[in-house]
């Protein structure tokens, strides 16, 4: 390894996301030099149950994996490996096989709410300690669900064989072979994490009737980058969202990195300090023996899983809807008449409202298109609000917006109307992966191959012949969520 140039070497990111695991490699500079995808189901049990195949998404990041250093034949192999997953996703296993004992509850579950109704009175305790807002789609209690539900979890548990715990650690577990510890930014998300402390949280535990003979070690972001012979060695271990500030250099304070994707996720990192959260989450960046890096964070649930949502509802093919959506004149967007009151999957920040009913309201019969606009733009409103939030903590220069929906030029300038920011959309988007990159790259010296400066980089100022509209609009949407409140 010692006698190849920078030019040789090769970084792999591994991302497990709700619709497919995928593999990619880049270079030295984070040009990407190739990507595999292989598609993973979802199982939609009601409205409040959504789970993963366990198994399912260990042999696809093997095969995406496998297929993406393939089809490098001939360059170095990656002298590092991260691994990135969706947070809040918990499973059960095994601690002596590996083996899975439960589905993976996705982050978008919510079967456990009711079970949370008897904590509201310590709602502040958990918050305090955790970060977060006493809800559902965290791990704590998903976890107590499996042990109170699934026989084959509460037996390991009365065996001393049950772990339990983020998604991440399950899957780095099985696919290094070693014994795999929690890394900070998964491990927050379970709710049962003490950020003050980088490790379990007694007080939480107790409340949340989770032991901590369940649960896997506290570890850092960096992992130990050894495994079993013939297994992969993990270098970072984090979540998909945490990566993302990583992709383009430091982490800015100045800066929010707003992804819109099945939901919408927006952060604001604040350095080595861990903000009051408000009305939004105090989330962990990275950690490591030397420092933890926090941020603020929004969560909306609905964005293009609200999409899906009115698809299958209406019968509307997405794709047409979205031509027609962007063929209106700008001023159009988010005036009409028509209102949605967006909860799907649940309201998140900064109302936390997890059996918030979606509705239509305004007056006058109404069309597909005319709902399929008032859902997009329901969007941006809950953008802005949670822009709103943010920038309590300080002003805000600049957004990095990737993922699916920013795809949508429209969108785009709808949120740039509505917060006066300066929008920025790389060339290149793969925001989770290469934050894998630039955390698997932090102490190396960085090319300018990734940069935000590059020509083709999309730039989204507000429009002033549509900013009054779009506040108009949203000033209508804020009082009818008032209400509806």
């Amino acid at each position: 390894m010692s006698r190849m140039s920078a030019d040789d070497t090769t970084w792999l990111a591994l991302d497990q996301g709700g619709h497919a695991s995928r593999a990619l490699l880049f270079d030295a500079g984070g040009r990407e030099l190739g990507e595999a995808r292989v598609p993973i189901a979802t199982r939609r049990i009601g409205d409040d149950r959504v789970e993963h195949d366990p198994e399912e998404l260990v042999t696809s990041l093997r095969e995406a994996a496998t297929q993406v250093l393939a089809a490098g034949a001939g360059r170095a192999l990656p002298v590092a490996t991260g691994l990135a997953t969706q947070r809040s996703s918990i499973v059960c296993w095994d601690r002596r096989t590996g083996a899975a004992l439960s589905p993976v509850l996705s982050w978008q579950d919510r079967r456990a709410a009711a079970a949370l109704e008897p904590l509201r009175e310590h709602a502040d305790t958990v918050r305090r300690l955790s970060g977060l807002p006493l809800s559902a789609h965290y791990g704590a209690s998903k976890i107590r669900w499996c042990v109170d539900h699934l026989p084959a979890v509460r037996d390991a548990a009365r065996r001393g064989d049950l772990r339990v715990g983020p998604l991440a650690t399950f899957l780095a577990g099985r696919l290094s072979g070693t014994a795999a510890r929690v890394d900070p930014a998964n491990g927050s998300r379970t709710q049962l994490w003490d950020a003050a402390l980088a490790d379990w949280s007694a007080e939480l535990l107790e409340l949340f009737g989770v032991s901590r003979d369940w649960l896997p070690d506290p570890g850092t972001t960096v992992q130990s980058g050894t495994a079993k012979p013939g297994a992969l060695a993990l270098d970072i271990v984090t979540g998909d969202q945490s990566a993302v500030p990583f992709a383009w250099g430091a982490p800015r304070e100045d800066t929010l990195y707003i992804n819109l994707g099945t939901g919408a996720f927006l952060q604001r990192p604040t350095g080595g300090r861990r903000a009051e959260p408000g009305g939004l989450l105090a989330s962990v960046l990275y950690g490591d023996a030397r420092e933890t890096l926090y941020s603020l964070e929004g969560t909306i649930n609905g964005a293009a899983s609200a999409i899906d949502w009115l698809a299958a509802r209406e019968g509307l093919d997405p794709g047409v809807a979205w031509s027609r959506w962007e063929s209106r004149a700008r001023k159009d967007r988010a005036a009409g008449p028509l209102l949605f009151l967006n909860g799907v999957s649940g309201l998140g920040s900064p109302w936390w409202r997890s059996d918030f009913a979606s509705r239509f309201v305004g007056e006058g019969d109404s069309d597909a298109d005319a709902r399929f606009a008032a859902l997009v733009a329901s969007i941006a409103f809950l953008v802005r609000v949670n822009i709103d939030e943010l920038r309590r903590a300080g002003p805000i220069t600049r957004a990095i917006v990737t993922g699916g929906l920013a795809q949508s030029d429209g969108l785009l300038q709808l949120i740039a109307d509505l917060s006066d920011i300066e929008l920025l959309r790389p060339a290149q988007g793969e925001a989770t992966a290469l934050g894998l990159f630039g955390l698997l790259t932090r102490d190396r010296p960085r090319e300018p191959a990734a940069a935000l400066d590059a020509r083709d980089t999309v730039r989204v100022s507000a429009d002033p012949g549509s900013v009054r509209q779009a506040h108009a609009g949203f000033e209508r949407w804020h009082e009818a969520m008032r209400r509806a409140l």
